[in-house]
């Protein structure tokens, strides 16, 4: 028997050797990167300028055997990735200022070593003004100056005094972006610069969507011959630096534009606004409110795009500029909620979600107290009751601004809703009927708010949804709004743009909609309820609807 196991044993051995050979054979040797080598030039230094020419340029090249890229990781906060190991930095912060700088050297299979040095260098260059202009010495938010033309547009990129700096091919007429749903989120863009800790700072919120050059599309995920839109999120805060313009700086005589020498360089692929594959941009002129840029185009350097911010929030157009109230509760009268305004779903059985409450039209769950309506889940001997508001068969409507002032519910399996079912409903059966939620929360993940739209092809679990994160959700009130228009479904929390939907005619955002108010227990999406939970309200100040 022994002889047998031993046997079996020595088999499989000899397999797992085969196997590592054709492994290794097939990949090739994996060898770990050695004898990392890093020298430093500084431009312009001498024995009498040690430190450099001013400029803060240093010349990195690295070498190491076994090794197939590099990247440099800079202490400013920015990084390169450099293939060659051959890599120019310039450091901007004004003064005399010792940098850390990190060198990996990556092999095959993603084996790589690194290194570590200190850099001691000058910088002479310094635009405080164009700082403070940025930032207005905190934190200053950025919008495309839609209603002016030229907004966005391009230009040749060379030194004809009749030609640089002027979008000469192509510049967008006033709210040009907004007709279509293929570019509508341009509009969309808040770009937030900030200095924290005498760094400048830069972060991008684009609700998701991303305006993407035709020649970039693949990078986010699209394919086609067309800028377009597409599902692509700008995250987190990244570093800016600025930098002296290198480009001939002249005055066109015909269109009198002039750059002002700086250059904002946004690190870690950051972009402002239109993805063109370039982050770093050419100031022309910049003032309190403000500002226009160039950018050279990634991989055309014969072209160079402009664009034109101000601090102004861009106007909609007209078919989305939905300031005309045409209906309301204000939550003024105590008592029940208006019969001519709301009606009831009661019962129980789920509601295709796994819900477990049951709803009712008792004051003990829905009552209009104080100027607020309060919806109250409770827990009922081994269940639970609520109450689920609607607006059938009373009111409908196609298109509008949505906005309600609310604070949610406390406690895990909570699961407040705002929202609105096709009015054709029963006859064009869900998800073919359409539902746009203009809010949801669930208690057991506090404060991230939910925008979400459910259709043929993106229902249930698979919806089209956008979240963000606000505080203290279930202690305050907060202001939600959703712009739905023929071309964009946008959802807001306290006028802050968290999720944008392209709407075309191949989606069942085009037809009257009712309104839904609920606080839902447990379900698919409220999830796990807290054993103890014994009661807690959705509190509503108004609900509005403007077209």
């Amino acid at each position: 028997m022994k002889k047998i196991i031993i046997n079996i044993v020595s088999f499989f051995a000899l397999l797992l050797m085969v196997n590592c050979q054709d492994d290794n054979f097939s990949f090739g040797s994996i060898d770990t990167p050695k004898n990392l080598e890093v020298t430093a030039e500084i431009r312009g230094k001498t024995t009498e300028f040690p430190n450099g020419d001013g400029s803060g340029k240093i010349k990195f090249t690295s070498s190491a055997d076994n090794t197939i890229s590099y990247k440099y990781v800079f202490s400013d906060g920015t990084s390169e990735n450099a293939p060659n190991g051959i890599f120019e930095k310039r450091f901007t912060k004004p003064g005399l200022n010792t940098y850390t700088v990190t060198v990996i050297a990556s092999g095959k299979g993603g084996i790589s070593t690194n290194t570590t040095l200190e850099v001691t260098v000058l910088s002479n260059f310094e635009d405080a003004e164009a700082v403070q202009f940025l930032t207005g010495g905190t934190s200053k938010k950025w919008y495309w100056s839609a209603s002016e033309p030229g907004h966005l547009g391009v230009g040749p990129n060379n030194n004809d005094v009749t030609e640089n700096y002027y979008a000469k091919y192509y510049q967008a007429g006033a709210f040009e972006k907004a007709g279509s749903p293929n570019s509508s989120c341009l509009y969309d863009n808040e770009l937030t610069f900030s200095l924290e800790g005498g760094q400048l700072k830069y972060s991008l919120n684009n609700g998701g969507r991303t305006f993407f050059n035709a020649a970039f599309l693949n990078v986010g995920g699209g394919s086609g011959s067309e800028d377009l839109c597409l599902d692509y999120a700008t995250t987190g805060q990244k570093t800016v630096t600025l930098s002296p313009s290198e480009s001939v700086v002249t005055t066109n005589p015909e269109h009198a534009t002039q750059t002002r020498g700086t250059m904002l360089n946004i690190a870690d692929g950051g972009f402002m606004g239109y993805y063109i594959g370039q982050s770093s941009y050419e100031i022309l002129s910049i003032t309190a409110n403000r500002m226009v840029v160039r950018a050279v185009m990634g991989g055309n350097p014969a072209l160079a795009w402009y664009h034109i911010f101000t601090t102004t929030s861009p106007n909609q157009t007209p078919d989305t500029d939905y300031t005309n109230l045409v209906w309301s509760d204000e939550f003024n009268t105590d008592g029940a909620p208006d019969p001519t305004k709301w009606a009831y779903d009661l019962g129980s059985g789920g509601w295709g979600n796994n819900e477990v409450q049951t709803y009712t039209n008792s004051a003990n769950n829905v009552i209009v107290q104080g100027g607020n309506l309060k919806i109250t889940a409770k827990k009922e001997g081994s269940g639970y009751t609520s109450t689920r508001l609607k607006t059938d068969g009373k009111y409908k409507f196609t298109y509008g601004k949505i906005e309600f002032r609310a604070k949610l519910p406390i406690g895990a399996g909570t699961w407040p809703a705002v929202w609105s079912l096709g009015s054709d409903y029963a006859t064009n059966t869900w998800p073919g009927c359409g539902e746009i939620d203009f809010m949801e929360h669930r208690g057991n993940i506090p404060n991230v708010i939910h925008g979400t739209l459910h259709y043929p092809g993106h229902s249930g679990g698979n919806p089209n949804t956008g979240s963000t994160t606000i505080a203290n959700a279930s202690t305050e009130f907060h202001v939600y709004k959703t712009v739905w228009s023929p071309t964009s479904v946008k959802f807001y929390v306290d006028n802050n743009l968290y999720h944008s939907f392209a709407n075309d005619n191949t989606v069942p955002f085009n037809k009257d909609f009712f309104l839904i108010l609920n606080v839902a227990m447990g379900g698919t999406f409220g999830g796990t309820i807290d054993p103890t939970f014994l009661q807690s309200s959705m509190e509503v100040d108004y609900i509005r609807v403007y077209q």
